[in-house]
């Protein structure tokens, strides 16, 4: 299933056809996919190319890793997810590797790389569902992962599937049309509020 964002001006196709679906067909992604996904992720931009980000992922081939990944998402995002053949979990360093200190463009970076992989997988024929709902101790907990490292956000990744094959209510929402905040509300020049005159015109 395709579905285009209904965007106000021409887009590259890429951008226009990325989403975040829930129904993932029951075909695996091979190994040399996977590099490529990864390797997009490696060459994204960061602060000083602190590079501050690391994943931990596992197919449904690996049943015992996919199941821990499964469990730190929320109940919700359970009922569907585990029929993605990737599961990943992107996490993002908070402390400087250079200087000890606080790395605040972390998260931003960390987001950069992910969407990069995204638009890869997209490129493949691959779809990426990224989520917020999932248990950040729990992760911790599972995953043995260090305190200066923040889990950012659990992702879905596989080919997309039919919706039919969804229940209702996640069926009813895959099917929903596709909607966002107009330009006209956050490009702005010179002031907070005041809209970009490109924009408005």
């Amino acid at each position: 299933m395709q579905k285009p964002a209904p965007t106000e001006v021409p887009l590259h196709e890429l951008v226009r056809h990325r989403w975040s679906p829930r129904a993932f067909a029951a075909k695996g992604v091979s190994s040399d996919t996977l590099r490529s996904l990864f390797e997009a992720a490696r060459w994204a931009p960061s602060s000083d190319n602190e590079q501050p980000w690391a994943y931990l992922m596992a197919t449904q081939d690996d049943q015992e890793n996919f199941a821990k990944l499964l469990s730190i998402l929320v109940e919700f995002n359970q009922k569907w997810a585990m029929h993605a053949p990737v599961l990943a979990l992107c996490i993002a360093h908070r402390t400087g590797q250079k200087d000890g200190k606080p790395n605040r463009h972390a998260l931003y970076d960390a987001g950069g790389a992910s969407a990069q992989l995204t638009f890869e997988a997209n490129s493949r024929g691959l779809v990426v569902h990224q989520m917020a709902g999932f248990h950040i101790d729990q992760a911790r907990q599972v995953f043995g992962i260090p305190e200066d490292w923040e889990p950012v956000a659990a992702m879905a990744i596989g080919y997309p599937g039919d919706p039919a094959s969804l229940p209702p209510p996640l069926r009813d929402r895959e099917l929903r049309p596709r909607v966002r905040k107009p330009l006209r509300e956050f490009v702005m020049t010179g002031g907070w509020g005041h809209t970009a005159p490109f924009i408005s015109q």
